[in-house]
């Protein structure tokens, strides 16, 4: 009996043994099963704009490629949310085009986004955007829970009627998750925009708090959890079944009504003119080229209102605008235009094209703004079968900075068989090798896209928009004295006046002073004065005739001390003294003093001046500097022949 209990109490501690190992394992079990899954980082395409993730920070990783113009990104550093964000991940040096992991963290909206090229990318600018958001390395932080799956949004049609919202049902979340299904559109058997004037109707309350599978929806509608969905292709690189039946995302639908506009790059307000080589040697192939590169340049410029303007010429026989600067105003737009394009033929005449951009292409009517400066880029393959000296001389003289692009120039047994020897150098506006860019092959010209913007946007160097109507410094030292009379003064100041009218007057432009003088001497109005036309011209009509004696020397002085001291240093300075008779004092060293700080003094006598004294105020040669009228009735005769003058003082300076 005492063997049968003892039997027994072994049986139940075994059990009870068993029993205890069990739950152990069935613990262990239970502890594995609650574990917290490893955080996968979901994969986008290069083209998932930041603005279309709701999640405010998230990782996620980036395919190799994402290093395409066609990835739009808006600003630098921090970017607007319409930007691509793997393309911004480049810009920004956070990531090559190889790809990989960043982490996204979302900003506010700024009040403008600068544009700038980066690692291989040209970023645009935005005036303001909604929403920003700025790239770091895809290292999580400790304590920082992201997002497996992304939470997309879902835009409303553009067509749809007013209160019918297209909403996306959402499948509900997992703890740990936080995953929102896409709202796909199949457009088999229809076109986009025919599905776009379909709604989805609205998700019953069941069908969001149930935990099964999504609800069926209409013919020709689905909803795919995101993870499940490819814009493009699988995870084999092959083509998305869905892609292929037809599904897009429903907000690119309407995209073109959400794209922002750029307003363009302020760093590089330009008016810039292509001349292109539509001549019969080039080829049909060699022109697509040359239309690439167009491309590619305007894409780089950011064409907008705010910055660069392009317009197109192409030349053969006979030059043609294909469009002008106001014609498009975007990079996309142009990039379309130029694309339609078709070859002229003929021969390479780049002169008689540079005669029609000068005369014809920068007017206010095709879009030139005066403030920009005006930049023709003449492409030329081999060499031009006229001569384009004089026509380019012409252009820089009307303010043009003309760049010259050869593409496979002439070799040592072909030179015998160009038209005008060293053409490049005779026709850019400098001589010094920044307006000239030599390809050695067409297959090269892609290379030349970002030097030749770096240059034409660089416009402290754009020598040739400064002209002689538009960079001088220009100060009148105007006779008072008693033998002039009150008639004669004011036929003196209406002479001053229509100097002036030739003159492209403004702050940054030609400025205009003036000083009267007897005895003594008067600052009527100084260079910071007056900044119009307009302005100026008042400023003239009311000066008053003074009346006294003539010390013209004292007046040389006085006027480089009260005028020109307040001269702009990148400004030419003109002096145009007007007299009629003798100094009282010596007019010797206030002359030389004046030459000696790089004022270009004008001596003009009317009836009774010195002419001697006249010759030693002018600046050297005297001849090209002085004017003797021999009635003050006919000083107006004489405006054409200072201006010129002028110009062709301003014109002789070395081109190098």
């Amino acid at each position: 009996m005492g063997i049968v209990v003892l039997t027994m109490k072994a049986s139940v501690i075994e059990m009870f043994l068993v029993l205890l190992v069990t739950g152990i394992h069935s613990n262990k079990d239970t502890t594995k099963k609650i574990k917290r899954p490893k955080f996968n980082v979901p994969q986008i395409n290069c083209d998932v704009k930041a603005g279309k993730i709701i999640n405010p920070e998230f990782v996620v990783k980036c395919p190799a490629g994402c290093q395409d113009p066609k990835y739009h990104v808006y600003g630098t550093d921090i970017y607007a949310s319409y930007s691509s964000v793997c393309g911004a991940a480049i810009h920004s040096g956070v990531l090559d085009n190889s790809g990989g992991k960043i982490l996204v963290r979302k900003v506010a909206g700024q009040s403008g986004y600068k544009g700038s090229y980066s690692n291989g990318i040209q970023s645009l600018s935005l005036p303001r955007w909604r929403e920003s958001f700025i790239v770091s390395e895809g290292k999580p932080q400790k304590d920082v829970t992201y997002p497996s799956a992304l939470t997309y949004s879902s835009s409303k049609s553009p067509t749809a009627k007013t209160g019918e919202a297209t909403k996306a049902y959402q499948k509900p979340s997992v703890p740990g998750t936080t995953a929102q299904s896409v709202t796909l559109v199949q457009v088999t058997g229809a076109t986009a925009s025919e599905a776009s004037h379909t709604s989805l109707p609205k998700p019953s309350p069941s069908a969001v708090s149930t935990t099964s599978n999504l609800r069926s929806q209409p013919m020709g509608y689905r909803s795919w959890e995101l993870d499940l969905w490819s814009t493009s292709s699988d995870a084999s690189g092959q083509n998305s079944p869905r892609a292929n039946a037809g599904f897009v995302p429903k907000e690119e639908l309407s995209t073109q009504s959400l794209e922002p506009v750029s307003q363009g790059d302020p760093n590089c307000k330009i008016d810039l003119s292509f001349l292109i080589d539509g001549s019969s040697s080039i080829g049909k192939r060699r022109f697509r080229i040359q239309k690439q590169f167009l491309a590619d340049v305007a894409q780089t410029l950011d064409i907008g209102p705010a910055g660069p303007l392009m317009g197109v010429v192409q030349y053969g026989d006979n030059p043609a605008a294909q469009f002008n600067l106001r014609t498009h105003m975007n990079s996309r737009d142009l990039k379309t235009a130029i694309e339609k394009i078709t070859q002229r033929g003929g021969l390479s005449n780049a002169g008689r094209a540079i005669s029609y951009v000068t005369k014809n292409f920068f007017s206010k009517a095709n879009g030139n703004r005066g403030g920009a400066p005006n930049v023709a880029v003449v492409i030329v393959d081999g060499w031009p079968t006229d001569k384009v000296e004089e026509a380019s001389r012409f252009a820089r003289e009307s303010g043009i900075n003309i760049f010259f692009i050869t593409i496979e120039g002439a070799t040592e047994n072909e030179k015998q068989y160009v038209t005008e020897p060293n053409f490049s150098n005779k026709a850019v506006c400098r001589t010094n090798g920044f307006y000239s860019l030599n390809v050695q092959s067409w297959f090269s010209l892609h290379k030349t896209v970002q030097p030749l913007v770096k240059r034409v946007c660089d416009t402290d160097r754009l020598a040739c928009s400064k002209t002689c109507l538009n960079s001088a410094d220009i100060g009148f030292v105007i006779d008072g004295s008693s033998s002039v009379g009150t008639g004669n003064f004011r036929t003196v100041l209406q002479f001053v006046a229509n100097l002036s009218k030739e003159f492209e007057i403004s702050d940054i432009d030609t400025r205009i002073g003036a000083v009267q003088y007897t005895y003594e001497q008067r600052l009527e109005f100084g260079f910071e004065d007056y900044n119009t036309k307009s302005d100026i011209l008042n400023a003239i009509k009311r000066v008053g005739y003074w009346s006294g004696g003539t010390s013209t020397g004292a007046a040389i002085n006085y006027a480089l001390e009260q005028l020109f001291k307040k001269s702009k240093p990148n400004k030419r300075k003109l002096m145009i003294l007007i007299t009629d008779g003798r100094s009282y004092d010596d007019v010797r060293i206030p002359a030389m003093v004046a030459h000696h700080k790089g004022v270009i003094t004008y001596a003009i006598g009317v009836a009774w001046a010195a002419q001697d004294e006249l010759e030693v105020i002018a600046t050297h040669p005297a001849n090209d500097h002085s004017f003797f009228v021999d009635e003050f009735d006919h000083l107006y005769k004489f405006v054409p022949k200072v201006i010129q003058s002028i110009c062709t003082e301003f014109n002789s300076q070395p081109r190098n």
